[in-house]
């Protein structure tokens, strides 16, 4: 029998602070979401307040409070030090603004009257959602059924589609909502979605909506045309999505005229009902720029777009309530109110430290980005833009990749030349038949010219495109030119085909 021992290991172990994790987070959420992010945060923290900060806040202590008292606050895993700062950890990182900055200029304005770049277009219109609530909310239905609908309706993603299986949906609502419904009952309510508007919601896969569409549309206006179309998309649908046209045509014994109007018919439908009215929120048609870059006389100019981001500062009548229960004779209660005071005052400025932290960050990040693509910048010529990768601004401002990562994700600029994504200047290199390092977006846009100029009836395989490149001095792999080709979300040559 082999014996037993206990043993005694050390392990060194890094683990982010709650305050980091919040700064992480906040780095990630665009300028058009990130009022939303901070109205979230004043409902559930009544300490925090919209409006200038006072004098007061510098007062904010706890030295009345007992030594021996035990006041909760979140475990930042620093030890028990009173004046740690949850930012310290970013200080090496960020630094002001020096001599070299000069002609950068850390403009956050929330409320210059020049600032029309920011102007968050306002719209009436309803969500995608709200619509599909809205005419659930016509029908004839008992409780159940609505609450069955109006749980479907808040499962559909993006496209209109329930990707969730019936059985999925009876277990949740009978764990979440206390609902115990057959899935008979739950695909009747589904039926009746799916004769909603637009015309397709509900679906279960592209074909399902298809389908929807197509049915509708016959039962509005029969046709025989649109009779093959629901043939084709019933029976033929592999086929269909890889176009062999011709195996549809011989296999279906239709003609080629009766083929090619059932096509046009198909081609008309929406593969994506949800977007239709917006997506899931209206307001993601619309791109509110996180930056701006003006170019002046030669100088670039840099705009933190700030419009979103209202002055934040601790309540006034937590801070009294803390110093009048602080007071007095101590006892369970008072550690305890306590507790939650000092707890909701600690919370709402770390939030106004990660806040600021989020746009120092995202300053020094487009910064650097700027810097770096500066030829792009003052002359708008996608020709000059360089390769860059994550590690190249990772290096250049001292933040690790992943926090380049986060504050690249979702993040727009705008410049006299249009707004783009802070991806877009992003990509490797490679190196021409000249020697010359040339990003590979420059390889793409040519890629993507080709594509655009090929004959649709006989479109260029990745062999030609291999080719055409080579001929503008360009030697690269067949593989990598397909690579490429995937990224840009252009189709192979067959799919590309038109008849």
């Amino acid at each position: 029998m082999g014996s037993q021992r206990l043993t005694q290991t050390q392990k060194l172990l890094q683990k982010l602070s709650p305050q980091q994790i919040l700064i992480m987070k906040l780095l990630q959420i665009p300028t058009m979401e990130l009022s939303t992010r901070i109205k979230e945060e004043i409902v559930a923290n009544p300490a925090l307040e919209e409006g200038e900060s006072h004098d007061y806040e510098d007062d904010i202590t706890g030295e009345s409070i007992n030594d021996n008292d035990e006041v909760d606050t979140f475990d930042d895993e620093q030890g028990d030090d009173d004046h740690y700062d949850p930012l310290d950890d970013f200080d090496d990182y960020l630094k002001d603004d020096d001599e070299d900055d000069a002609a950068y200029k850390y403009s956050i304005n929330n409320s210059s009257p020049d600032d029309k770049h920011y102007e968050a277009p306002i719209t009436n219109e309803t969500t995608f959602q709200d619509s599909l609530m809205e005419q659930l909310g016509f029908r004839k239905l008992d409780e159940k059924k609505r609450k069955i609908g109006a749980y479907i309706i808040g499962n559909l993603d993006d496209a209109g589609y329930l990707s969730r299986p019936i059985s999925g949906i009876a277990d949740d609502l009978l764990f979440t909502q206390n609902i115990d419904a057959t899935e008979e009952e739950i695909r009747e309510v589904l039926e009746i979605i799916q004769d909603f508007d637009p015309a397709g919601v509900g679906a279960a896969n592209l074909q399902e909506c298809l389908l929807i569409q197509l049915r509708r549309i016959n039962d509005e206006n029969p046709s025989e045309d649109c009779e093959n179309a629901i043939n084709i998309i019933r029976n033929y649908f592999d086929e269909f999505t890889k176009k062999h046209y011709d195996k549809i045509v011989s296999r279906s014994e239709m003609s080629d005229e009766d083929f090619k109007r059932a096509l046009d018919i198909i081609l008309s439908l929406n593969p994506k009902p949800g977007g239709s009215t917006g997506s899931i929120s209206q307001n993601s048609n619309y791109i509110i720029p996180d930056f701006t870059v003006i170019n002046n006389g030669g100088e670039l100019e840099l705009q933190l777009n700030g419009r979103n981001t209202p002055e934040l500062h601790v309540s006034k009548d937590f801070v009294d309530m803390l110093k009048e229960y602080s007071k007095g004779k101590d006892n369970a209660e008072k550690r305890e109110a306590v507790n939650f005071i000092k707890n909701k005052i600690d919370s709402a400025n770390w939030f106004i430290d990660a806040i600021k932290q989020r746009q120092s960050t995202l300053y020094v990040t487009m910064k650097a980005i700027m810097d770096y693509q500066k030829d792009f910048f003052l002359t708008g010529d996608e020709g000059k833009l360089k390769p860059m990768i994550l590690k190249d601004i990772s290096d250049k401002v001292g933040l690790d990749v992943s926090t380049i990562s986060r504050v690249v994700n979702s993040k727009y600029v705008q410049t006299a030349y249009g707004t783009f994504q802070l991806k877009y200047f992003f990509s490797e290199g490679l190196v021409n038949d000249d020697g010359e390092e040339v990003s590979t977006r420059e390889v793409k846009k040519i890629v993507r010219e080709s594509v655009d100029n090929e004959d649709k009836s006989n479109p260029l395989n990745d062999d030609e495109l291999t080719a055409i490149l080579k001929e503008k001095g360009y030697t690269i792999a067949r593989r990598t030119v397909a690579k490429y080709r995937e990224q840009m979300g252009i189709p192979v040559a067959r799919l590309r085909k038109v008849i």
